[in-house]
């Protein structure tokens, strides 16, 4: 006959059935099976993983604990039922030894457990991210933890934060920019012990940086230290981000804001590299607490004790901005969503003069341009030829693609804005399509050379054409190469005349039109450019302007003799002066 507690004891069983039901959508077991579901145990009771991991392990190998958020009750599955069976006949009706809160348990035996994205798993990994364990040896260990002194705390040297001790090298990361400043590089290099990185990396077949770090920071964690959940800046490092894991294990925790949660365990002298996805769009940070729960080689959990834990965390400082596709995340993204949409008005102006006096000119002259546009710039040549067999080469901004077809060992890909000279390329059997140089419809990384000749300065504004830079680029595979040519205003060097002053054909003459003011421009024209100094210029003539900050209209005409006001197209281009292209 049973007792009142025992009663009880049932009483409060049903009411767990039918919210295992009502909650779960999972039913009870009147027999013995692995799982069990803990009543009056979990997240609401503020009952932590390794706490009721650690009380479970007494009674039998664990596989899987699953605690749901708000819930005042959780579920354990053990590796077999033995163990399961153990625990029921231990905690069942008993307070809760797990807390100082003094309530009674109350155990399931369920059918299954609930499937959460954030429930504990080590068998999935964010994309991009890669795990090379013994990435050091214990030698190389001890050596690389004796380079750093700790005893310094300087600025710039090491600094001391609310939950661990921090030293840069290199550059010095300022948490309360969340960059670095590129311009300003410690006396303090990476250290000699460090400069195993890459050729291990070679070593283990991880192609995945190819240049060296020049970005070190180290991590020194004591026991319940951690660091807050945290996406490195995109604009301050490059792809991907390093981190050497030495002294003790410990478990990293990846963040998705779908409410993805995956727990990743880095063992002791294990690498750590997130690249693509895990570094740029997934979270990652460390809860301060003394223990970690751990997956043992069986595949079962285990219960860690943290150690003293130094993180060497290697990354490539960015030049210019990024330009990935996680937008959310992309300070760059966000930076210059914000600055577009002030200079909306600016940049559609710019988009309507080089329509106006870019696109449109050249699909007036497209068979008279391709015409006269025949031989290479023979350092453009040297260029394309250099490239290895099986190499991609893509030329932006292609024309009549006199480029292509000097390295049959190549594959050749062009685009132009032009469909006339799209069209002149396609019946010379290349491989072309159109597009707007400042959006190019082509994957990261797949170039191993690009090319972009006389392209870029007839973009109206700086920011335009940084944007098509940082296109260009953004195409090249690591270790790939960009050749960009654009017109400059001083074409002497050292008193030596260009090949273009150079030039004596019969259909063109020199003439500068100084003081040229067109009433039929549009009034956006009027508006970006100072119509009393803009410039009218033909090939062959030395361009002189004191200030090529603006465009330049240059004319083409289609008769022997230059008639002014008769039968011109004006084209819009910008003029270098210096080496005033590298500040772009």
């Amino acid at each position: 006959m049973q007792n009142k507690f025992e009663k009880k004891a049932l009483k409060r069983q049903k009411k767990f059935q039918n919210i295992l039901l009502r909650e779960c959508g999972i039913n009870h077991s009147k027999l013995t099976t692995k799982h069990l579901m803990v009543g009056n145990a979990g997240l609401a009771t503020r009952l932590q993983e390794d706490h009721l991991l650690k009380a479970c392990l007494i009674y039998g190998p664990v596989d899987q604990i699953v605690m749901l958020p708000g819930k005042t009750y959780c579920f354990v599955t053990f590796h077999d039922e033995s163990g399961a069976n153990c625990a029921y006949e231990a905690l069942h009706n008993k307070i809760n030894p797990m807390s100082n809160d003094p309530k009674t348990l109350y155990l399931l035996y369920t059918e299954r457990v609930p499937v959460l994205k954030s429930s504990l798993t080590y068998d999935w990994k964010p994309p991009g991210l890669i795990l090379l364990e013994d990435f050091v040896t214990e030698q190389e260990e001890e050596s690389l933890l004796k380079c750093v002194d700790w005893s310094h705390t300087e600025h710039k040297l090491g600094q001391s934060l609310k939950l661990r001790k921090v030293k840069h090298f290199g550059y010095e990361f300022h948490y309360d920019i969340n960059n670095v400043h590129k311009d300003s590089p410690l006396t303090q290099n990476i250290p000699e012990e460090c400069s195993i990185l890459l050729p291990r990396l070679k070593e283990r077949n991880c192609n995945v940086m190819s240049f060296p770090p020049d970005q070190l920071t180290v991590n020194q964690y004591q026991p319940g230290q951690g660091i807050p959940s945290h996406v490195d800046t995109h604009s301050a490092f490059e792809d991907p981000i390093l981190s050497l894991s030495l002294g003790t294990p410990v478990v990293m925790e990846f963040k998705y804001q779908e409410g993805q949660n995956v727990p990743v365990y880095l063992p002791q002298r294990s690498l750590l590299v997130m690249s693509g996805e895990s570094r740029y769009l997934w979270s990652h940070g460390i809860s301060p607490r003394k223990t970690d729960i751990v997956p043992t080689p069986c595949g079962t959990l285990a219960v860690h004790n943290r150690g003293i834990r130094t993180s060497f965390t290697f990354r490539r400082v960015r030049r210019g901005e990024c330009n990935c596709n996680y937008y959310d995340q992309c300070d760059s993204y966000q930076r210059n969503k914000t600055l577009s949409g002030r200079n909306s008005e600016s940049d559609k102006i710019a988009a309507e003069l080089e329509a106006h006096h870019v696109l449109q000119v050249y699909e007036e002259i497209a068979d008279h341009f391709s015409d006269t546009r025949h031989k290479p710039w023979p350092n453009v040549l040297s260029f394309v030829q250099s490239l290895p067999p099986g190499a991609l080469l893509v030329d932006v901004g292609c024309g009549n693609g006199k480029y292509f077809g000097h390295n049959s060992a190549i594959y050749e890909v062009g685009c132009d804005s032009s469909f006339g000279l799209a069209q002149v390329c396609r019946e010379r059997g290349f491989q072309v399509f159109n597009c707007n140089c400042l959006a190019l419809p082509l994957r990261s990384g797949i170039a191993d050379g690009c090319i972009s000749i006389a392209v870029i300065h007839h973009l109206a504004t700086k920011e335009r054409r940084s944007r098509a830079l940082r296109e260009i680029v953004r195409t090249l595979r690591f270790g790939g190469k960009a050749l960009i040519y654009v017109w400059a205003k001083d074409q002497e060097r050292h008193k030596n005349k260009s090949a273009y002053l150079k030039q004596d054909r019969k259909n063109r003459r020199a003439e500068v039109l100084e003081g040229f003011q067109n009433n039929n421009q549009p009034s956006c024209a009027r508006e970006l450019w100072v119509a009393d100094n803009m410039v009218l210029c033909t090939m062959g003539a030395m361009f002189e302007r004191s200030v090529c900050d603006d465009p330049y209209l240059c004319g083409w005409k289609r008769e022997r003799e230059i008639l002014p006001g008769i039968d011109f197209t004006f084209q819009g281009q910008h003029f270098f002066v210096g080496n005033r292209q590298e500040k772009v």
